[in-house]
């Protein structure tokens, strides 16, 4: 059977001309899978996942969320059904 992996959809805000630096520093984690750059409400927008629910809420949480010069993260979760 296949492992279904979860993935979430982060829609990230982040300092006016830091966006290169947070994609950067986005980049340098395993599990995120896509990050780019956006125009609109948000600045950046990444697809991350991991081997369970746990370790991606640790990623957003002690590790994404923690990047110098975000100010906030909108998190989606993809729903496997």
């Amino acid at each position: 059977m296949l492992q279904i992996m979860p993935t979430a959809y982060l829609l990230i805000c982040c300092d006016l001309d830091f966006e290169n630096e947070v994609v950067t520093q986005m980049k340098k984690f395993r599990d995120v899978i896509e990050v780019n750059r956006v125009f609109g409400v948000y600045d950046i927008i990444a697809t991350i996942t991991s081997d369970n629910t746990d370790k991606l809420r640790e990623l957003i949480t002690l590790n994404i969320n923690k990047i110098p010069k975000i100010r906030s993260v909108l998190t989606i979760v993809k729903n496997e059904t």
